[in-house]
């Protein structure tokens, strides 16, 4: 009986880790997708607009969706540790600097928006779209808050000598409308993965 939970165990902790590599590879190929709409013309035919935002959060949110709480914070600490220590992978670059840049708090943010998303779907069973909407919603607004703290504080302690309604402007409000449009698509496209998957 041992030997089983003991390989029940090995089996959990596998697909944790390959759902944190496989979320972490998403996150940085989404940190360089640009995000767009398909909507129709005047003449019905579709048109695409640009969103101001890539697939980075929605990727992060979705994983956090398909492979779980665990596997999405993993996934979120080693993308910081990556984008710090060795590849300039975040917006303005990277590297060790970028710990006092005004953005970074929303990078922090994603660990708790990661866990909560991933969380609230495994414990509420979500398996629609309008849930799975809110979960990603939910992690949105985590970021959204996490990342404004760190702003509120960083200009209270003298940090940035850009005003705080501009760094808020920048870094929360002028990103936030296409982060929310993109919550059902990240849904929907977890709802697929989700039934392949058999979660």
């Amino acid at each position: 009986m041992q030997d089983r939970s003991s390989r029940n165990s090995y089996v959990k902790a596998l697909a944790i880790w390959s759902g944190a590599l496989a979320s972490l590879l998403l996150m940085l190929t989404g940190g360089l997708t640009p995000s767009a709409l398909i909507v129709p013309g005047f003449d019905f035919s579709p048109k695409i607009l640009p969103l101001a935002s890539t697939w980075q959060v929605p990727s992060l949110l979705l994983s956090a969706l398909i492979c779980g709480p665990r596997a999405a914070v993993i996934a979120a600490v080693a993308y910081l540790v990556v984008g710090i220590f060795h590849i300039p992978i975040f917006h303005g670059g990277g590297g060790l600097a970028y710990l006092t840049a005004p953005g970074f708090g929303y990078l922090t943010g994603f660990i708790p928006a990661a866990w909560l998303s991933g969380r609230l779907a495994q414990k509420l069973h979500c398996n629609d779209l309008p849930s799975l909407t809110l979960c990603v919603l939910a992690g949105v607004i985590v970021l959204q808050v996490w990342g404004g703290l760190y702003l509120i504080i960083g200009c209270i302690l003298g940090s940035w000598q850009d005003p705080l309604l501009e760094l808020l402007f920048s870094y929360s409000l002028a990103p936030l409308p296409a982060q929310i449009l993109l919550c059902p698509a990240v849904g929907i496209i977890s709802i697929a993965f989700r039934r392949v998957l058999f979660i």
